[in-house]
């Protein structure tokens, strides 16, 4: 199913570049900044001292880069994501690598707030202090509202969430999602 998955992104991803090579020439490059809160959930199963199988979750600060392209009614996004967090003595962290297709939903809208909804996909690092590290697919949905502050500024706010397929066989162990609420700014060019 995941690589089913993958492969239909892969093909609709390459035919909208074809499809769109010379709107993307027309297009507004951007750079930007991310910074959210993010919550991490997956489970390990296996053996442990009176419980069979646990869960483990952790929430804390994300931050990234992002590097994209948008026209007015749509923008696509590559971003870079780390999360490190300690809680309760348990270590987690992660990179996220995602690429991401928004469609703003009041395109012909002259406003400086454009509402968006969009899907991503990608790849996941996951490492915790229980001798966890393992790595995987990752892919979701985002919706959100852009601001724009300033002729060559704009303020993103969003909720993304993805899952993932990565695991680890010896430990038993899966990451199941990461859901971020996340705020960007991005310097148009």
């Amino acid at each position: 199913m995941i690589k089913k998955l993958a492969v239909a992104v892969l093909c609709t991803t390459l035919g909208t570049t074809l499809y769109a090579r010379d709107d993307i020439s027309k297009s507004q490059g951007f750079i930007g900044l991310e910074l959210g809160y993010a919550t991490v959930q997956g489970d390990v199963g296996g053996f442990y001292p009176g419980i069979i199988e646990r869960d483990y979750e952790g929430s804390d600060i994300e931050y990234g880069i992002r590097l994209g392209a948008q026209k007015e009614d749509w923008r696509s996004t590559l971003s870079f994501n780390y999360f490190d967090s300690v809680e309760d003595g348990a270590a987690q962290n992660y990179e996220k690598y995602l690429a991401s297709f928004d469609y703003f939903v009041l395109n012909g809208n002259e406003s400086a707030l454009k509402p968006y909804i969009g899907v991503n996909v990608g790849y996941i690092n996951y490492e915790s202090n229980d001798n966890i590290d393992m790595s995987g697919f990752i892919y979701g949905a985002q919706a959100g509202i852009v601001f724009s502050a300033a002729e060559n500024i704009d303020i993103d706010l969003m909720y993304r969430y993805s899952l993932s397929n990565a695991t680890q066989d010896d430990r038993d162990a899966s990451l199941d999602h990461v859901g971020s609420i996340v705020f960007g700014v991005n310097y148009i060019f």
